[in-house]
């Protein structure tokens, strides 16, 4: 459905007081996304995954690299003929309280996208009406009881069913979902979780889900890919339980190692990430991007940034890291096993 190769995402700004400004949000990212596959992209906040869903429902630009979708490449289109391309990859957006226009029912937000899907199929409004209908039942929720109400009286998870709802009115054939579920009390998500993927499979949905939860990420990639992003660059990627099970980079360690469960990884040592002040991306960084950080960085990962590469040849599983050991770096205390 969808590949990326070596995407790259720059943004220059000039301030009063810091002056020019460059941000590297994307590093050459490559993914391929199946139909009714799924991929999970995770990393702490600020590490470009967002940038990338934008990218790939067309709501932003990338300076360099390739994108094709359904075995058209994009990047070599003008911009008025992306659009049919970028409209079969819909994002249910992080917040459902600003993702809705609040001075509109849920009727009229789900009709206008439909009213435009109209010219293509030629329905009427009746039909348009039994459309509305049927994806709320689709989501889960009554259209009776919902259709006439506006954002603001509903609860925040039937609110994010109505943006999964909107996002399904152009027959999508991918949803990016961007934190779909961090806004949403602890009590709803399962619900959405479980509504993603079940869409994934009663639909053939092709799913992207970006995250900074492992469990959520290893819950919706059941089956799929787990890339996980660090300063705009993918620093590890494989099979999803895969790299849960067996993190091979120091940064993919210390996301697990932060996951409160009751038994955190085997057997952790005793070292910790190198305190560090705020990033300044203004100045480029040599070599790993995770050296300024990792406990056992040495004059070698300061001299050459290394890529993606396999501990076996022949598996799928990826690291970025010069000195590989399974189980070394945690982030906070390991909880004790029981």
């Amino acid at each position: 459905m969808i590949e990326a190769r070596n995407i790259t995402r720059t943004y220059t700004g000039r301030g009063a007081f810091t002056g020019t400004r460059t941000v590297h949000a994307l590093r050459g990212v490559d993914f391929t996304l199946p139909k009714g596959g799924a991929v999970s992209f995770i990393g702490e906040s600020g590490c470009g995954k967002t940038t990338l869903g934008k990218i790939l429902t067309g709501l932003d630009t990338f300076d360099g690299g390739s994108l094709v979708i359904d075995g058209t490449d994009v990047s070599t289109l003008p911009a008025a003929r992306r659009a049919p391309y970028f409209r079969r990859i819909q994002m249910i957006h992080q917040d459902p309280y600003s993702a809705l226009n609040p001075t509109r029912d849920i009727g009229q937000i789900l009709g206008d996208p439909l009213r435009m899907r109209a010219r293509e199929t030629g329905a009427g409004r009746s039909q348009q009406r039994e459309r509305a209908a049927e994806l709320l039942e689709l989501v889960g929720l009554r259209p009776g009881g919902v259709l006439g109400k506006y954002p603001h009286q509903l609860s925040g998870g039937q609110r994010q069913r109505v943006v999964i709802a909107r996002a399904l009115t152009v027959d999508p054939e991918a949803l990016v979902a961007d934190e779909s579920v961090s806004m949403i009390d602890v009590s709803m998500r399962l619900g959405i979780l479980a509504l993603l993927r079940d869409l994934r499979e009663r639909l053939g949905i092709s799913l992207l889900f970006i995250t900074h939860d492992v469990a959520t990420a290893r819950y919706l990639g059941d089956g799929g890919e787990l890339h996980v992003i660090y300063r705009g660059q993918v620093i590890e990627r494989g099979p999803t339980d895969q790299v849960v099970q067996q993190p091979v980079h120091p940064y993919t360690q210390c996301l697990l190692s932060a996951v409160p469960v009751l038994r955190g990884l085997e057997e952790p040592g005793p070292e910790r990430l190198v305190p560090l002040a705020a990033l300044d991306e203004r100045v480029p960084t040599p070599g790993c991007l995770f050296a300024p950080r990792c406990p056992f960085a040495t004059p070698e990962c300061t001299a050459a940034q290394p890529g993606l590469t396999v501990l076996t040849p022949g598996e799928e599983h990826r690291h970025a890291c010069l000195h590989p050991q399974a189980r070394r770096v945690v982030a906070t205390e390991a909880p004790a096993a029981h």
